[in-house]
Order: C-alpha cells, then structure tokens, then sequence
C-alpha cells in the first residue's frame, strides 16, 4: 500500500516560535526525523491549535495555544500532505484563528479534515490514494470548547450515533479505512474504559486502525479483530514547558 506516517500533536510554542518562523527545519527536527518524512509515500500530522496573527483568544479554562502565520511554512517544507484540525485548541481564536488556518493550507494546496464552518462540514472524512490503495481518514474531537455545530464552525465531535455509519460507509469505498480520535486522559498511558469501548466499536463498524492523539505522551496498543488501536501517540512538536502553559489567555 505504501508507506503512511501519522505524526502526533504539532505545533510551535515560545521556546521554538523563532525557529519556526525563520523555517529553520533541521534545527527543529534533525536529519533523522527530515529523512523518515522523506521517505514517507504519504504525511498527515494533527495541528495542535491555529496559525494566526489574532491575538483575540476565546475564554475558556486552560491555555490558548497558537503559532504565527510566519510559522507556518514549516508544515510545507515537510511535506505535509494532509493534517486533521479536530482537537481542543483548533478554535482558540475564535472563528478567525480556523480561518486563517485554513486559508494557509489552501493556499500551500494541502488537505484538512476534522474542522470546518459547521458541524456536517467538519464532519467529512477525506479519501485519499496511496499508491494503488485508496484510504479514508476520519477525525474527530471529544465535546470540549472547539465543537462545531449546525450553526456555528470549530472540530468534529464525536458523536456515537453517527460515527458508525459513517466509517460503514467509509469501508465500502476504500482499501483502508484509519480514524484520529482527539481524546482521552492527558499525560497517562492506557484508556479510560469508555475510549477503550468508543475504539474498539469503530474497529468493528470499519476502522483499520484508530490512532489516539491529546494524552500527550506515548500510549500503549491493543490489536483488536482485524484493526489495531494505539491509544496516545505523544506530541510530534509540542513544548509542553512551562512557556507553552503561560501562553495566551491563562483561562478564568
């Protein structure tokens, strides 16, 4: 099928914004990791928050993340080819800070899924070929501050009834079928039951592999009937400092 390489949460904080921006990819990342991009026959990566220049942050408990549109040029010199925005941070500067986003992986003509103007729009799986396989990437967030509804735009929620036909439908059309599940316990290893439950019944509704993103650090995995769940990917780039935690509006 070829070689697809799923890469965690992304996203620059204080300790390296200016390395992003001045697009300094080797200093970033090291050879090894630029050469496993290469190699790769297709790139998907979680954006862990929003490229804009707003300085508008939404209330809410916790930080707001973000990274300069300067910085986001680093997303095209590795080659991205497509990145989910379903998580709780995609909507940290309210609907401009998606747009913006968006507006810059239009433009540098890379796929997005997992967020959009509304709920059925960031509800669409996006299909995509590798080599001589065609595979469907679904992504979704658990309900926190950054969910789209009928009206208004942010992630895609998890949504129980609707998930399974989806990835049911998904299957029919496609070779391989992988979901990113934005959720679960930050910075502990294994899943809650009701992950474990939500994980499992989208292996068996279709899913060929479901990858579990958010904890933070690196999770255990589970081979469940013909799928395989990783349950906590860790962060790709994501200074978890205290820098990144002081950032943008400390929350109520």
């Amino acid at each position: 099928m070829g070689k697809i390489l799923i890469a965690g949460d992304f996203l620059p904080t204080e300790t390296n914004k200016f390395l992003f921006e001045n697009g300094a990819v080797q200093e970033l990342f090291g050879q090894e990791i630029l050469s496993l991009f290469a190699d790769s026959d297709y790139r998907i990566v979680n954006v862990e928050g929003p490229f804009t220049d707003s300085n508008s942050s939404i209330r809410k408990s916790g930080p707001c993340l973000k990274g300069s549109e300067k910085a986001f040029g680093v997303i095209s010199q590795l080659h991205i080819d497509t990145v989910s925005l379903a998580n709780n941070h995609i909507m940290d500067y309210g609907i401009e800070g998606l747009r913006s986003t968006i507006r810059h992986l239009d433009e540098a003509g890379i796929s997005h899924c997992g967020a959009g103007k509304d709920k059925e729009e960031a509800g669409q799986p996006y299909v995509f070929d590798v080599l001589d396989k065609k595979v469907g990437l679904f992504s979704c967030a658990e309900y926190e501050f950054t969910i789209a509804t009928e009206e208004k735009p942010g992630a895609n929620p998890f949504d129980s009834m609707e998930i399974p036909d989806i990835l049911a439908g998904l299957k029919r059309k496609t070779d391989y079928v992988i979901v990113l599940y934005h959720g679960g316990k930050e910075y502990y290893r294994y899943p809650a039951p009701y992950v474990q439950y939500r994980c499992r019944k989208m292996i068996e509704k279709g899913a060929d592999l479901v990858v579990c993103q958010h904890s933070h650090c690196i999770g255990c995995r589970e081979e469940y009937k013909d799928g395989l769940i990783v349950y906590g990917q860790g962060n790709f780039i994501l200074d978890m400092g205290g820098e990144m935690m002081n950032s943008g509006n400390p929350g109520f």
